[in-house]
Formats: C-alpha cells, structure tokens, sequence
C-alpha cells in the first residue's frame, strides 16, 4: 500500500508542496537550515534549523507565498549528482551533508531509513530552490491547486528522532487535488475533535485519569464500567458459542517463564520492573500467551482427540509505555485484553483461521465496522525477531494459504510482525474514515516449541502443537476509545449504559416514573428517573447532551392513561404511547443492534 501512495498523484502534489514550502521559509531566513520534508498520510512536513521560533504570523505569510510560488509554473528537474558534487553543492547546510554521507556510505536513505544499496544521489530544483531528493513531483508548480493547499502547524522535532541531536521546528502541511477535498479533511479534523474520547468520555462521565494514581491508569465511573462489562460479556458469549472456553491466569508471573518465550529479550523495554520475593523475579503480566501455554502443560498429557483447543482470557495486562506516548485511552499501562489462543495441528491451522475470522466479521459487524481490510504483517529490516528462519517461513506459508482459502484480500507489510510470527491485522475505518488496527490473528510455530507444548499424535509420537493467537477487538480500553469516537458517544442502544431516562414533569409524577422504572428494569434496561427539581426542557436537554437513547416524559396525562411521551436523543419526538409500546419498539432496535 505504501508503494502504491509513493506512486499515487496525491503523493507527488504532497511532496512538491514540501519543497515549495522550504523555498518560502528559506525566502523568510536565507540563514535557516533545511533538513528533510517527506509527504506523509494527508500531508506534508519539513523540518528547519531557524533562527528564531515562527509564528502563526509567519505560518499565513509562507502560506501565501508558497501560492505565488505555484503560480509561477516552475519545472521539477532532476539532476544526477556524485557524493563530491552533492556534498559541494549543499556545502553550507550541514544536515544534508550529513544526509549525503550516508547514502554514500550505502546505509541511508535521504530521510534516514535504512537501504541496502547504495543508491543514485539527486537533486530536485524548481524556481530558485534545489533540494536533495529522490522523488518522484509533479512536473510543475502549476500542476497543484493553490486553494488545496494549507499549513496546519509547528512542532518542535529532534533531528533523527534522536533527543540528543538538535531541536528542529517542524511545519505540518496538508494539500489534496481539490478544494473540495481540502474542504472535506478540515471538516473531518473539526469532527474529530469534537468526537475525541478523551473529551467525550469526560462529558459522558465514562472515566478519569489521576495524578494520584499515576499516568496512563484509567479510572472507571460506573457508566464506564458498565460499558466495559457490556462490550466484554458480548465478546465472552460469542466466544462461547463459537467453542471457546474462558480461563484465568493471573496477574503475576515469574521473569523466567518469559525469558524461556522469548519475550524477556524481544520486549523486556515494554515490562515494569521486577518485583523479587525470595531471589524469585516476578513481572506484572505484559502478556497472556507464555500463561495459557503453561496451562497447556498443566493440564497433563493431550492427545491430538482434545484439539483443537481453544483458550480466551480477558486479562489485565501492564506494559511500561513511555509517559510520552499514552494518549487516552488508546495508549495506556494497565489493558484489558480479549486474548484467545488455540492450541491445533498444522492440519487445523485453515479450520481454525476460518472460524476466528467468523468471530472477527460478527463483532466487528455488530460495532458497525464494515469497512476494513487486511494487513499480512511480516518480518522485516531492524525488528527484533526469533531466529528460525524454517518455522518462520512455515507460519508465513500457513497463513497467506487460510487468507487465501477464505477468499481475504490482504496487503503485505514489512516489518510489522510479531517477534515470533506472521499476523493478520484487520484494518478498519471509522465514520471519519480514520483507519484502526483492531483484530489480529497470528501463527506461531515458535513459541510453544519453546515452552515444550506437545500432543500424542495417531502415530503415538510426541508433536508440538501451532498456537493461534487472536484478538478480537485487542484491548478493551483502546477499543472503547475507538468506539467512543465512532459513534461520538450515541452508543447503539444495546451498548448505552444508560437506555433510558424517565423524566417526571413535577413532583406528583415521581412515584409513577419510580414504578415504572422498576418495571422497565426487571424487563432488562438500563434505566434513571431524574428527580431533580429542573424544568422539563432542562432534564430533556441534559439527557440528550448525554447521549441517552429514550427520554420518556410522564405528565398527568401519561399517568392517568398508563403512557409514556417517548423523546429521543437526536431531537425527535414520537409523543404519547403506551409502555408496552415502548418496550416493543425498543426490544426491537436492541436486538437489532440500533
């Protein structure tokens, strides 16, 4: 996919706008230092050494140069360069020279990736302006829209990423081929915000975070609660009809057992430290897979009769993310994750991979994610991986063969495996079109091989079981997020914490509304009665703010008549019913997901 974006129209208009873009800030400091300026997914960024720190000011006058910049129609032309002719030319801006060093070296690539080839060193110049660059750009300036164009922000950036390398300033820009589409991803910005579930889930009551408990360890309100326990007694139940049997191995255990796995020396940056009773190291549980193989072993001797077996946990785990990168709900230390393994032969792995994608396609579809797709995660340069190059390859082959026989598009990714086998990550869009890596499932040759995982066969020798990893929506936290911000916090009615609101008109109406909702409760929802001495409107308005499916308002009338005056909370007012009616109705959009 990345590939196919590097030849795409939109990334040539990105990249160009980069370039124009240092022109102009070069236009603005002729003494500044220019660094790399790639397109990246909806945009552009360009990093400088500047004099001084820019302004919202400066953002809008670059901005309207880089405009007349395009106007002038100015060619892209390339140019071939040696490392002494490149290294001459940018002889007064050293952090392309450094660039330049290493592509010459064979090690770099112009932004810093790693290659394995020395490659041709280039230059692009368009009016007065020449960068180092291997393309590709549109052939002139006037080839981008001047009205699909905008700088967003500035950021600080360390040069390399490396916090002992200079501090940079880094100019974010978007460009699209027309205003239109311009238009459409500032609206999506501007609805984002609005939906982020940090914001949202404050509003709604839903969760905290605290100083006092420490960051990145979200704290539940029972509304928040109430939704966990609704989204993971959902998945528990599919699982449960799709064979799955639910365990539970703790919280705790010992460094060892993960230094057997593998995962000490691939993922011990991502563990709190050890806590030591008696020279015995224990870790709080980053993971569940090293448990549910050991409760294999446990479990006594299995015959290839008891496979498949299946295992799922919903187990809180605890990873040491740098306090830099929690975000929410969506990046945080203490997880709860819809871990699954299964225990199968080689034989099963297609079997088993089928019935795992019904599970992913049910949930997924319940939450209203339908448009998603595939990434075939595979090793690649400069991860950490176990080294077995023969179970590697066979857990590659297996997989790419169930994706196949399920008729699965999928694209590969380099790279992006776990350290101990190939995964299928499913890729899905939300309502803005944002994309989210939410299920995944993985075949592991490596892992039970390792801890010693073994079944009697029909030939009565010893094998070692394939373990299928799954999740089906990974974490319960990041996937609350998620959902939070795909339905803005309107939950589907069988989601809602709250279903329903009574709300009495005065007080003389508080003992029907609190009967009634009795009532309502024994029949299975979620129900409130707002006693509160507030006007009508006032309760129907705070209800609606907080997203509460049914408001049912219950006057003289209603009483005298057994009714309710049925409200909703995107404004419609169906009026008077009876509550069996109401029931009816609402039984019927929870069964059906609404």
């Amino acid at each position: 996919m990345e590939e196919h974006y590097e030849q795409s129209k939109l990334y040539r208009i990105r990249h160009s706008a980069a370039h124009i873009m240092a022109q102009a800030v070069m236009e603005l400091f002729p003494d500044g230092k220019v660094t790399i300026g790639p397109p990246i997914e909806d945009g552009f960024y360009y990093d400088f050494d500047l004099p001084r720190a820019l302004t919202p000011e400066d953002l809008a006058g670059i901005e309207k140069r880089m405009r007349q910049i395009i106007a002038g129609r100015h060619q892209f032309v390339r140019r071939e360069l040696s490392a002494d002719e490149a290294r001459q030319f940018f002889q007064d801006q050293p952090y392309k020279v450094e660039l330049i060093d290493g592509l010459d070296k064979g090690g770099q690539d112009e932004y810093g990736n790693p290659i394995v080839e020395r490659p041709v060193i280039s230059t692009y110049t368009h009016d007065s302006f020449t960068d180092l660059c291997r393309g590709p750009h549109v052939e002139n300036t006037g080839q981008i829209n001047p009205s699909a164009i905008k700088l967003m922000s500035v950021a600080g950036a360390y040069w390399r990423g490396d916090e002992k390398r200079p501090m940079l300033q880094r100019i974010y820009g978007t460009a699209w081929e027309t205003p239109k589409e311009l238009e459409e991803y500032l609206w999506k910005l501007e609805e984002a915000k609005k939906r982020d579930h940090r914001k949202l889930g404050k509003e709604l009551g839903l969760f905290y975070f605290s100083e006092d408990v420490g960051p990145g360890l979200p704290l539940f309100t029972p509304k928040g609660e109430m939704l966990r326990h609704l989204m993971e007694t959902y998945v528990r139940d599919v699982q449960t009809r799709y064979g799955f049997q639910h365990v539970w191995t703790g919280n705790l255990v010992k460094e060892d057992l993960y230094k057997r796995s593998g995962h000490y020396e691939n993922y011990k940056d991502a563990m709190f430290p050890p806590m030591v009773d008696e020279n015995i190291a224990f870790r709080l549980k980053p993971m569940n897979c090293p448990s549910h193989m050991t409760l294999f072993n446990e479990m006594g001797r299995h015959s290839y009769r008891e496979l498949p077996l299946r295992f799922a946990e919903f187990a809180t785990l605890y990873r040491y993310e740098k306090t830099g990168e929690l975000n929410g709900l969506t990046r945080v230390r203490a997880l709860t994750q819809d871990d699954c393994h299964t225990f199968c032969t080689p034989e099963q792995i297609e079997s088993e991979f089928s019935l795992d994608l019904q599970v992913i396609k049910e949930v997924l579809q319940r939450y209203r994610f339908t448009d998603y797709r595939v990434r075939l995660s595979l090793r690649g340069e400069g991860g950490k991986y176990v080294q077995d190059p023969e179970k590697w390859d066979k857990a590659e082959a297996a997989l790419r063969s169930a994706l196949q026989a399920n008729h699965v598009d999928y694209y590969e990714a380099s790279g992006e495996a776990a350290f101990y086998g190939p995964k299928a990550d499913f890729m899905a869009r939300d309502v803005l079109g944002r994309e989210w890596q939410l299920s995944t499932i993985q075949v592991d040759f490596i892992q039970p091989a390792r801890l010693g995982c073994s079944y009697i066969s029909d030939d009565g020798m010893e094998h070692t079981p394939v373990v299928l990893h799954r999740a089906v929506t990974g974490t319960t936290e990041r996937f609350l997020g998620v959902i939070i911000e795909h339905f803005a916090g309107a939950f589907p009615v069988w989601l809602s914490p709250v279903q329903t609101v009574l709300i009495p008109i005065a007080d003389r109406h508080v003992e029907y509304c609190r009967s009634l909702a009795a009532r309502l409760k024994a029949l299975g929802l979620r129900v409130e009665v707002d006693e509160r001495g507030e006007r009508m409107n006032s309760k129907i308005r705070d209800a609606q703010k907080q997203k509460v499916p049914y408001m049912l308002v219950v006057g003289d009338q209603e009483m005298e008549n057994g009714q309710v005056a049925l409200r909703l909370r995107n404004g419609e007012n169906p009026g008077a019913m009876s509550v069996d009616d109401f029931l009816t109705r609402a039984n019927r959009e929870i069964e059906a997901g609404d």
